[in-house]
Order: C-alpha cells, then sequence, then structure tokens
C-alpha cells in the first residue's frame, strides 16, 4: 500500500501550481500532489550518493526498461532501434515541428486541445489548423468529424498533425478502429502523424489505451510517437521522454532535430529514475489509478448532487476533468476568475484549449481526497455566488 492520502505542503517550493495565494487552492496545470513512488527516490538516492555527476548517455537498460513497461502494462512491443532519448514531450514536439515540417505549413490539432501545442506550432512560425471536436450536448461526449478531418488533411499546406492520444482535456481514449482511420487519412495526404501519448498510462477505467506504433506496419511509415513517465510517476521536474518513430527515415531526421536542438542530453537523474520508474513502480501506478477514479467518481457524483448547472464530461483517462458550464456561461476565463477571486479555487479556463473551451473548466483531481472534497466546496460556493452575481 502507497500513500495517497497525505497532504504535503508544497508551498514555497518552485512549485509552479503551488506559487498561489496563502487562502488559494490550486487545481489547474498537471501535475500530482502525491509523493513520488519510493521505488523511483531510492534510485535516485544511489545516485546522488555516488557523487560524481559528468555527461551521460542512455544504454541499453534505459530503453529495455522503456520496451519493458509497454510490453508488460499495454501489450504493445516497441523495437530497440525505433527509440531515442528527448529532454521532454514538449521541447520533442517542437524540435519535430521544425524538422518535418517548413515555415508557413499548417499543422493540424483536434481542439479542444492541449494548449501548449499552438505555442509549438505558432513559436515556430507554422499555422494552427483545428478539425475541431463535435461535442454532443445530450450525450456529453465528443467524436471526431471525419470528413472535416479529411478535409483540413487534404489542404496543401498542412503537413502534420499532432494527436493527443489520450486526449487531454476531455479525457477520451481513442480506439484502434479511430486512430487506424485517422492515420490511414494522414497517409492518404501525406501528412506526418505525431503522437503524444504522456497520458496513455492513466486509464482508469474501461479499454485501455492503444500505442500507435502498435498499429499494423503499413500504418507507422509516417508515425512519431513521444512518450514520458512524467505524467505517470509525477516526475515532470525530471526531463525524461522517450521518442519512437518506426520508419528509419523519418527517424534519422526527428532525431537529427533534437541533436540540432541540444535535447539529447540527460540530467543526472533522468536515467535511474526512468529506468527505477518503468522497472520497480507499476503496482504504484495501479494503485494511483484506483485513486484517480475514486476522486473522479466522487466528483461527479458531488456535481450531480450539489451544482446542477454544471456536467461533468464522461471520461475513462488522465486526473484532469472536463467540466461543461454552458448553462451559466460562453465566457469560461471570466468565470474562473470569479472563482479563484471569491473562493481561492483555481482552475484551468478552457477557452486556452481552442474550440468550444470557451464553455468549459478543467479541473486537476490528482490530489488527496480531502483536497479534491475542499475543491469541490469552493466550486460549488463560487458558482452559487456567480449565479447570484449575473
Amino acid at each position: 500500500m502507497y500513500d495517497f492520502t497525505s497532504m504535503i505542503s508544497r508551498r514555497n517550493t518552485d512549485s509552479v501550481k503551488w506559487d498561489v495565494k496563502p487562502n488559494e487552492l490550486p487545481m489547474w496545470v498537471a501535475d500530482m500532489d502525491f509523493k513520488v513512488a519510493p521505488e523511483i527516490l531510492d534510485a535516485m538516492r544511489q545516485k546522488v550518493d555516488f557523487g560524481i555527476f559528468g555527461y551521460e548517455e542512455p544504454h541499453t537498460d534505459y530503453f529495455d526498461a522503456v520496451a519493458h513497461w509497454y510490453q508488460t502494462e499495454h501489450h504493445a512491443t516497441i523495437k530497440r532501434d525505433w527509440m531515442f532519448f528527448s529532454t521532454g514531450v514538449v521541447p520533442t514536439i517542437s524540435s519535430a515541428v521544425r524538422r518535418v515540417t517548413n515555415v508557413g505549413d499548417n499543422v493540424l490539432v483536434q481542439a479542444p486541445v492541449y494548449n501548449i501545442f499552438y505555442n509549438s506550432i505558432v513559436n515556430n512560425g507554422r499555422h494552427v489548423l483545428s478539425s475541431d471536436l463535435v461535442y454532443d450536448q445530450k450525450a456529453h461526449q465528443y467524436q471526431i468529424d471525419w470528413d472535416d478531418l479529411d478535409t483540413k488533411l487534404a489542404e496543401p499546406l498542412t503537413t502534420m498533425m499532432i494527436l493527443c492520444n489520450p486526449h487531454n482535456p476531455i479525457g477520451k481514449v481513442w480506439t484502434k478502429a479511430e486512430l487506424v482511420k485517422i492515420n490511414q487519412l494522414c497517409l492518404k495526404h501525406s501528412v506526418t502523424l505525431l503522437s503524444d501519448e504522456i497520458h496513455g498510462d492513466l486509464v482508469f477505467k474501461g479499454a485501455d489505451y492503444t500505442p500507435v506504433f502498435s498499429l499494423p506496419s503499413d500504418l507507422l511509415q509516417n508515425v512519431i510517437v513521444c512518450v514520458s513517465p512524467s505524467k505517470t510517476f509525477n516526475v515532470a521536474a525530471l526531463h525524461a521522454a522517450t521518442v519512437i518513430v518506426p520508419n528509419e527515415a523519418l527517424r534519422s531526421k526527428v532525431n537529427r532535430g533534437i541533436n540540432t536542438d541540444e535535447l539529447g542530453e540527460p540530467n543526472l537523474l533522468a536515467i535511474p529514475g526512468t529506468i527505477a520508474a518503468y522497472t520497480k513502480a507499476g503496482d504504484w501506478v495501479h494503485e494511483l489509478r484506483n485513486q484517480i477514479r475514486a476522486n473522479y467518481e466522487m466528483v461527479v457524483k458531488f456535481c450531480q448532487a450539489n451544482i446542477h448547472e454544471i456536467v461533468v464530461v464522461p471520461s475513462t483517462a488522465t486526473y484532469l476533468v472536463w467540466i461543461d458550464v454552458s448553462q451559466l456561461t460562453d465566457d469560461s476565463a471570466k468565470l474562473a476568475t470569479f472563482i479563484r477571486t471569491q473562493t481561492g479555487l483555481y482552475l484551468s479556463a478552457g477557452d486556452v484549449y481552442g474550440g468550444d473551451g470557451n464553455h468549459f473548466l478543467r479541473m486537476n483531481i490528482a490530489s488527496p481526497k480531502t483536497m479534491v472534497e475542499d475543491g469541490l466546496n469552493r466550486l460549488q460556493q463560487g458558482i452559487k455566488e456567480f449565479k447570484a452575481a449575473n
């Protein structure tokens, strides 16, 4: 049994999440308020105790650990020569955009989607082209508009698609059939498919996610997959990721970009931390998923019973809850600011994710139950006061 109940103060620890006022409760940015698995901490301590920290590079034991994890947890096989190290998923995305596409090209996304994708595209002189996911107001579920996706992939300037698998912020796990269809369209229009799978280990109920690199071989020749222990094991500051590219020519191109951008050198804890995570901390992740599921179900029940003006969008993955506030406002940033000012609860406004995000808030529930309960009570109070003021 691991500890997912203790509240550990993170104020004044250089934490981005907890750089807030004394009365505020941050439930926004995607890191967890759970201490890292002791197996990982032990490996890090051994490394620090060794006391010499020269230049390093990952070897077979690192890549074997990554492959072992995906085989054990997801029944997906990665060939050794498909993989190389990078200091992060987002840096890899930005580097791949620069290396694989040209200035002025379109990079397609599926909004509402992780907002940093937009930075990786726009900051590098490319254009964001979104094939927005379609929200069913009755079922409270998102679907792909396949005709729209086909049309936008067909545009001559569209050269890359960035996929979020599973999808942040809506918590949707794409089926294998959906992934096959997406990449068939990408291949049809000669578009490179980059799949961000950083939340892949956080499916807390229902069918597991399908790694894109596990699709049939004829669908792998245009694929770049990014994975990392950062979300799974709460080690974002480890700055470690693995890039998986089955096609040799594409792999060489992406790898050259990683080296040109100086993203291939691990810090002193990246290698032992990753190996320990992927080979020794599986039980910790299994318990974590149970905690996330319990927190998610608590959020759904509380909102259904006490906050009738909002709807929690059904999801099966990530620890990020997507909340439909369209009955209250079409300006989620205004609502988020009001709730934070009145109650101290700090949520992510959905507008930054594009698409229909103006109708949604995002809540991070990867925290002890007591903190989530506090957040829900603040949310209820904030919405009550928002209604009274509007």
